[in-house]
């Protein structure tokens, strides 16, 4: 099949700064495009995207499928030695029946009850934050706040101490730069640094927790079973850990600010009393409007066919997140923060087997620490037009300036 092809460089700072009506055009071209800068065809539209999601004969990896050398893949890189040994116990990345047993083990931390516990604790944790730059009349929202706060509710969470706040979040940045689109050897080398230190330090975390358990989730997870008795591997136990704070805090703070910037930009006048009166629904039209992930990649398991290309197993297929989100063939006025938009589709968090284990909390975390912000510095403005991250498809500012 001959898909349209999208001469797109994923690099060019005017996509970067606004890929979405590159997304319009491109979905108008038909729900799979062919994308040579990325090196594999991408669907488009909020359907296909949905549906790839949670359909069982594609996957997050292939190595289980298929072996190595009939991918035509190069042997592992000797200088990521350390992370691709992360990588192999990560939840992301794994298939059925692993994949199974281990999120099996990892989700009763995240049922609503437990996360919902946590509302007051964030709140004042949000309060905190504010109470350091309130008087000034103004703040960087992410570096007085968005950046701090999820990785301090994850260190409470997982039961480590707040000191190392910084610390984890330094090794968080390292190992997350490794997936974006400008990966280049210095990235790699920081990253395989970022993941020894980290996974040595947790192994310290763990056997503590093991001669002292705790109240936490560290111990939690170390404690958990499966019914027929299976439990998680220290290398499981590291990698989870790790990939709890990674996960959650990248995103989170992503959500934050391109949620608060969003709504100031796109509803200025009434946004923040829409918020206030009901952050469930704007919540959600914020992780729609402008997602903090706008590429999934999975690999056919099977012969497959899908939006009429044909595929072999090992084949690689992106889904546009971004771009699904702001599929009008699913939502009205797609283009348009609509604070009311109700019911709320997105995909922001995936779906099927891989949706986030963290949605909840991620949920959470925005919803309280934006109204907490909110409440606290009644109807902020923007200063300036947020600047974006150069790293696309996790789509971020890089200062979100507000002023009250």
């Amino acid at each position: 099949m001959n898909l349209p092809v999208a001469m797109v460089d994923p690099r060019e700072p005017a996509f970067v700064r606004d890929p979405y009506p590159t997304y319009a055009a491109l979905r108008a071209r038909g729900p799979a495009v062919q994308w040579p800068a990325l090196g594999f065809p991408v669907l488009t539209r909020h359907a296909e995207v949905n549906a790839l999601l949670r359909d069982r004969r594609f996957g997050r990896q292939i190595l289980h499928k298929v072996p190595r050398e009939a991918l035509g893949w190069p042997a592992p890189a000797p200088h990521l030695a350390a992370f691709d040994a992360f990588e192999r116990h990560s939840l992301l990345e794994l298939e059925p029946p692993e994949h199974t047993r281990i999120r099996a083990l990892v989700h009763p931390p995240f049922v609503p009850r437990r996360i919902a516990a946590l509302e007051a604790s964030i709140a004042a944790l949000a309060h905190e934050l504010v109470d350091g730059f309130i008087d000034r009349g103004r703040c960087e929202l992410l570096d007085d706040f968005a950046r701090h706060l999820p990785v301090l509710v994850i260190a409470g969470f997982l039961g480590v101490p707040r000191a190392m706040a910084p610390q984890l979040l330094a090794w968080s940045h390292d190992m997350v730069a490794i997936y974006q689109v400008r990966r280049d050897r210095a990235i790699e080398d920081h990253a395989e640094a970022a993941t020894r230190a980290f996974t040595a330090w947790m192994r310290e975390e763990l056997a503590a927790r093991r001669a002292a358990p705790g109240d936490d989730v560290l111990s939690q997870l170390i404690a958990a079973r499966t019914p027929q008795g299976e439990s998680l591997s220290t290398d499981e136990l590291v990698t989870t850990a790790i990939l709890l704070l990674n996960a959650g805090h990248e995103a989170t703070v992503h959500a934050i600010g391109n949620g608060v910037a969003s709504l100031l930009a796109e509803r200025p006048a009434d946004g923040v009393a829409h918020f206030l009166a009901d952050p469930v629904t704007v919540g959600e039209e914020m992780l729609r409007f402008d997602a903090p992930l706008h590429l999934f990649t999975r690999y056919a398991l099977e012969p497959v066919e899908v939006a009429g290309l044909p595929l072999r197993p090992g084949d690689r297929i992106g889904l546009l997140l971004g771009s699904a989100n702001r599929d009008a063939d699913r939502f009205t006025e797609p283009a348009r923060f609509d604070a009311a938009r109700s019911p709320n589709p997105h995909v922001a968090f995936g779906a099927g087997i891989h949706a986030c284990v963290g949605a909840p909390l991620a949920r959470l975390e925005l919803r309280t620490a934006v109204r907490v912000l909110f409440e606290r510095l009644g109807a902020p403005r923007l200063e300036a037009v947020p600047p974006v991250a150069d790293t696309w498809h996790f789509r971020g500012r890089t200062a979100v300036a507000l002023r009250w």
